[in-house]
């Protein structure tokens, strides 16, 4: 049926055809009498209007070969166009007649120019022009009527053979529309039942039929993808909820273990423990500031790291100097840190403050993991605030219970470690001693007549006195523990040293406490001097007795007239004190 209408349209085409080029040549006809009448108005009249006329028409009038391929464009034949051609030389022939008759008149000679325009040559050559464009149009309307009656022809045998096979076609649908149904209508079916059947059991990992058509089939399979997504985006989100508990537990747990850390050692281990199972796609290094220095001073890692270095300044961190969060390569490009070490592209590194109480405490660097071709970089930047802190907080909590205890283990007047800080010293002391039979020594120290300061010159210069023994004994002594045991007595523990080194430092302090030269409130204060009793064990005493024995010793340098050190009896001899070493106050001799 398509292609019997296609030879319709031949049909019209060759009609179409034939009608454009009847309206051609008839046009060509029609310019060759209205030039011809235009020069035979002039000729008769001598108007000029008409000759203008006829110049502008003569003007306009195309080339015989331009003329011939536009009608060859529309579809002439090379006979058809021959016949035309001639008839369009006659035409030019005639203008030529037409030329000489105008310039006759124009010269003057009226007869011979209406002899040229009105012979009987002259006529002849028109019917000659008329008769070859009739030629040229039977010509056409031969070729037209041929072709009209191919194609109607044509036209007849397609529409029989349309017929045949539209009843042919009318048979094959009876027999093809089970098997359509059954595969378009039955199986897409049974699969989507199967399909919802597995969706209804959460098995989401069965994959939907997919059907393109837009029919109720169509529509099933779509709402069955549909409820399949949904389904798989509530189990994405699951994962997601499951692994931000995971996570959110994970923290939980790190600042509870942070909170009963007692150490900063501890700390360190603990942050070292959680942070790669937070973090499981870096490695990282935590790092405290070292106030002294001024410098972030690496403390733990994990996971080795390889491009920041274990000591630089504050500044050299933009985390640091903005108080934030700084990753120059993650959702928002920016400048790397000056502590980072790397060659070429820089590295997707994440630096958070540890902040606590508005005071930076440290620093929190971690950095793509080095072992792994695609590391699981996609934590959250809360997690990571959270994380940084929660670690700030227990470094502020660690060093704010670190100084409390200090506070509370130190004597306010001398700055010396209190009483209640030789009672942990010295039990870890004696036990470190007694487990490896290493000597220790103890030293303890009475400002003589103490009293006098106070009812002299008032108690503010006792104090001062105190504080210039106590700042002696904190500055001079090399490896020495210095305590201030109680009122004006002072303790003096040294690991490691024997009986005749501690003597001989003893001696040392007793001279160096008789050199102080102590001025208050514009007064001086005298010569302040010192009793000592000094103690080892286990060459004098067991290690549990040390503390005891040499304040006996003490107590027997101010019975023998203070100003002295006096050594206590070796082991064995219990009750006897021997004075070792002495010194005269007036001579400054040992004794």
């Amino acid at each position: 049926m398509l292609l019997a209408s296609n030879v319709q349209e031949e049909e019209r085409a060759a009609v179409v055809q034939r009608e454009l080029l009847d309206q051609a040549s008839a046009k060509a006809a029609a310019e060759v009498t209205a030039l011809s009448n235009k020069a035979r108005e002039y000729v008769i009249t001598g108007d000029p209007v008409h000759l203008d006329i006829y110049n502008r028409e003569a003007t306009a009038l195309r080339p015989v070969e331009q003329r011939l391929r536009n009608l060859k464009d529309i579809g002439a034949s090379t006979d058809e166009l021959n016949v035309l051609a001639n008839a369009l030389r006659l035409v030019d022939a005639l203008q030529d007649e037409q030329r000489e008759a105008i310039k006759a008149h124009q010269q003057g000679d009226a007869d011979r120019a209406r002899s040229i325009l009105f012979g009987v040559e002259y006529d002849r050559q028109l019917d000659r022009v008329a008769a070859d464009v009739e030629r040229f149009q039977y010509r056409l309307d031969q070729r037209t009527d041929s072709e009209v009656a191919a194609a109607v022809n044509i036209s007849k045998l397609w529409k029989t053979i349309s017929e045949i096979a539209l009843s042919i076609t009318g048979l094959l649908f009876l027999c093809v529309l089970y098997f359509v149904f059954k595969r378009r209508v039955l199986r897409p079916v049974v699969r989507l039942s199967d399909v919802v059947n597995r969706l209804a059991a959460q098995d989401y990992a069965v994959e939907p039929p997919e059907y393109g058509e837009i029919d109720e089939i169509g529509d099933m399979a779509q709402a069955v993808r549909v409820f399949r997504e949904n389904g798989l985006e509530r189990q994405r989100l699951e994962e997601e909820r499951n692994a931000d508990f995971v996570k959110r537990s994970l923290l939980s747990r790190m600042t509870q273990r942070m909170q009963e850390c007692e150490t900063m050692h501890q700390l360190e281990r603990v942050v070292g423990s959680f942070v790669p199972q937070i973090a499981p796609g870096f490695a990282g290094q935590l790092y405290l500031l070292d106030e002294s220095r001024n410098l972030m001073v690496e403390v733990c890692s994990w996971l080795a790291p390889v491009h920041s270095r274990t000591e630089f300044s504050p500044a050299a961190c933009w985390a640091l100097q903005r108080g934030e969060l700084h990753r120059p390569h993650g959702s928002a490009a920016d400048v790397p840190c000056d502590h980072l070490r790397f060659d070429g592209q820089p590295i997707d590194s994440i630096c958070l403050p540890l902040i606590a109480q508005r005071t930076t405490m440290g620093l929190l660097y971690l950095e793509p993991r080095g072992d792994l071709s695609e590391p699981s970089l996609d934590i959250s930047e809360t997690y990571l605030k959270m994380l940084a802190e929660n670690i700030g907080l227990a470094v502020g909590n660690l060093r704010l219970r670190d100084r409390l205890r200090d506070m509370a283990m130190a004597d306010p007047l001398t700055g010396l470690a209190n009483r209640r800080r030789l009672e942990t010293v010295l039990e870890s002391q004696l036990m470190e001693a007694s487990r490896t039979n290493r000597p220790i020594s103890c030293i303890m120290l009475d400002v003589d007549h103490f009293k006098r300061f106070n009812d002299e010159f008032g108690h503010d210069a006792g104090d001062a006195v105190l504080r210039a023994v106590g700042e002696l004994l904190k500055n001079s002594m090399r490896e020495t523990d210095a305590f201030r045991y109680g009122g004006e007595e002072f303790l003096l523990l040294m690991p490691d040293m024997g009986a005749e080194q501690a003597l001989e430092r003893a001696e040392e302090v007793r001279l160096r406490i008789g050199a102080l030269q102590i001025e208050h409130a514009g007064r001086e204060l005298g010569a302040i001097t010192a009793s000592l009793g000094t103690a080892t064990a286990p060459s004098h005493c067991t290690f549990d007795k040390l503390v005891r024995t040499a304040d006996a010793a003490l107590l027997r340098a101010k019975e023998g007239g203070r100003n002295r050190v006096v050594q206590a009896a070796l082991s064995g001899l219990v009750g006897i004190a021997k004075r070792v070493a002495a010194v005269d106050p007036d001579v400054g001799s040992s004794s």
